[in-house]
C-alpha cells in the first residue's frame, strides 16, 4: 500500500475505522492532502480527527470539501447555519438521537453519500459510536445467500417505530414545520460503491421494512437474519468521543449506533450530512 505523505493515519479496528493525525481542519488544505483524506476514508470507511477546535464556518468549509452539505429532513439546523443540525440528549432525557444501528435516512430516494460529527459536550463516561463495515457483512454470506441476494431491492421507511421513538425529543423541541409524515424508498439489497466498485450490504434495521415484492411478514425472518449478521463484532470499531473530536463516515458502506449509557448527562454534537446519489 502506497504511503501517506502528507497526513498519518492510525487504524482503529480490524473491520473498519482510522484516526487521522497531522492536519489542522481550521485551514484549508492543500490538494495533495484533500486527496489523501478521501483516499483514507475509502479505505478506512470512517475517519476520525482529535482535538478540532472548529467556528462554524470552518467546520462547514471542512464538509464542502469533500462533498455538498444538505439539510436534514425532519430536525431544523441552526441559526444561520441550516446545514448543521444539533444531535444532543439532554439530562432528563432517556432516548438518544438515532440509537440504533442504521445507515443514515435510507428512506430517501438519494440516501447521503457520508455524515459528519463533530463533539461539542460529552458526559464524564459512555456516549460512544460504534460503526459497522457492510462491505465485510456482504463478503461474510455464503455464495447461495449472495445469489439470492443480488438483484433484489428492499423497501425503507422513516416510520419504522424502533428509528421513530429515537426522534421524538428532537421533533418535539427542533422539528421541522415542512417535514412529510413519511419518507419511503426502494434500494438494492446490495448497492455497488460508486467510488470503489465494491459491494455493501445495503439494509438496516432502523429503516428496511421489507423486501420489494413481499410482505413484511414474509421479509422478516430473512432480515431479522441480515440485521444481526451485519453488525457482528469482528465488522465493527467503536468510538470514544471527547470535546473537538470529529468523525466522518462514508455512508454507502458503512453503518453505525450511538450507544445510549449514559443517563443524567447531556452529550451535544453537531452533525453536517453530505449529498449522495441514488443507489445502484
Amino acid at each position: 500500500m502506497t504511503p501517506y505523505r502528507t497526513i498519518q493515519v492510525r487504524r482503529t479496528a480490524g473491520g473498519l475505522g482510522a484516526e487521522v493525525h497531522g492536519v489542522d481542519l481550521s485551514r484549508p488544505m492543500p490538494a495533495e492532502t484533500l486527496a489523501e483524506l478521501r483516499r483514507a476514508w475509502l479505505e478506512n470507511l470512517v475517519i476520525f480527527f482529535r482535538d478540532q477546535k472548529l467556528t462554524f464556518a470552518q467546520y462547514m468549509a471542512f464538509a464542502q470539501s469533500m462533498g455538498r452539505p444538505v439539510e436534514y429532513p425532519f430536525v431544523k439546523g441552526l441559526d444561520g447555519w441550516p446545514k448543521i443540525i444539533e444531535v444532543k440528549k439532554l439530562e432528563h432525557e432517556k432516548v438518544n438521537f438515532g440509537g440504533v444501528w442504521h445507515s443514515d435516512t435510507a428512506y430517501l430516494d438519494e440516501p447521503p453519500m457520508a455524515s459528519m460529527l463533530m463533539a461539542q459536550e460529552i458526559p464524564p463516561y459512555g456516549g460512544d459510536t460504534l460503526f459497522a463495515n457492510q462491505y465485510l457483512a456482504w463478503d461474510a454470506l455464503s455464495d447461495g445467500m449472495r445469489r439470492m441476494l443480488d438483484g433484489m431491492k428492499a423497501v425503507n421507511s422513516s416510520a419504522r417505530a424502533d428509528v421513530s421513538k429515537t426522534r421524538e425529543d428532537r421533533l418535539k423541541s427542533d422539528g421541522r414545520n415542512d417535514a412529510p409524515s413519511r419518507y419511503d424508498a426502494e434500494h438494492p439489497v446490495a448497492r455497488t460503491h460508486p467510488e470503489t466498485g465494491r459491494k455493501a450490504l445495503f439494509v438496516n434495521i432502523a429503516h428496511t421494512a421489507k423486501f420489494a415484492g413481499m410482505t413484511e411478514e414474509e421479509s422478516a425472518p430473512l432480515l431479522n437474519y441480515l440485521f444481526q449478521h451485519q453488525v457482528k463484532p469482528e465488522f465493527t470499531c467503536r468510538f470514544v468521543w471527547a470535546p473537538g473530536s470529529i468523525a466522518l463516515w462514508d455512508n454507502r458502506c458503512a453503518q453505525h449506533n450511538p450507544v445510549n449509557d449514559y443517563h443524567g448527562f447531556k452529550r451535544l454534537l453537531h452533525r453536517i450530512t453530505l449529498a449522495g446519489e441514488r443507489p445502484a
